[in-house]
């Protein structure tokens, strides 16, 4: 994926040193490229150019974009290979939790790398939130009790709990009602979200921890 962007970075500006003649001449060329719709057809199309003999500017710059464009491709391909194949590992290790509302195959691998080999090391609900960040730190003053943000632990993990949460939020109707329930309380959106991802780590330890340690002792 980091590869890829800046493939497609240098296939729109592969243009720019070209003089104001050539540049024309390209625009005429890629003009019969505006009636392609989508992404992947426009890149295939490019990377069917036929520059031929490069012998002046605007030969050049179709080789260029024709061989960026086949770049592109290739790494699009690589990364589809990639996905299912991490989809059907992260499936034959944790199901139910692939098939729990806003938990997507990048966020249950990220907690299979948070979790290791060893789940045992993981003793409970609270380590485990801690572990993410997601544990609560007192921010009380006077007669407001309240919790601060926890900028500790694991931020790939963290970052995955609040993609689910936010998911959630969106399209999930027992947690939309939570929302409603806590806003009604007075509570922030901050600080539902935060709220929100230590159910979610509850949800993910239940799967990946609790489930493996029965295994190991049975």
């Amino acid at each position: 994926m980091a590869a890829k962007r800046p493939a497609r970075a240098s296939l729109r500006y592969a243009k720019a040193p070209l003089s104001p003649r050539y540049r024309r001449e390209l625009h005429q060329l890629l003009g019969h490229c505006y009636h392609i719709r989508g992404k992947i057809a426009l890149i295939r199309h490019i990377a069917a150019f036929r520059p031929g003999d490069i012998d002046n500017p605007l030969a050049s710059a179709k080789a260029a974009m024709c061989a960026l464009a086949r770049r592109w491709l290739w790494l699009h391909e690589e990364i589809i290979a990639h996905d299912k194949e991490l989809e059907r590992l992260v499936t034959e290790r944790a199901p139910e939790l692939m098939a729990s509302h806003g938990i997507a195959t990048l966020t249950v691998a990220e907690m299979l790398i948070l979790v290791g080999d060893d789940p045992t090391r993981i003793r409970s609900e609270a380590a485990f939130a801690k572990l993410c960040g997601v544990c609560p730190i007192p921010a009380s003053s006077g007669k407001t009790h309240r919790f601060r943000l926890n900028r500790g632990g694991n931020r790939q993990a963290n970052a995955a709990l609040y993609r689910v949460a936010i998911v959630r939020m969106r399209s999930n109707e027992p947690t939309l009602a939570y929302v409603k329930k806590r806003t009604k309380d007075g509570k922030s959106k901050s600080e539902i979200i935060r709220c929100l991802k230590r159910y979610i780590v509850r949800e993910i330890y239940s799967q990946l921890c609790v489930a493996k340690s029965s295994q190991i002792k049975a």
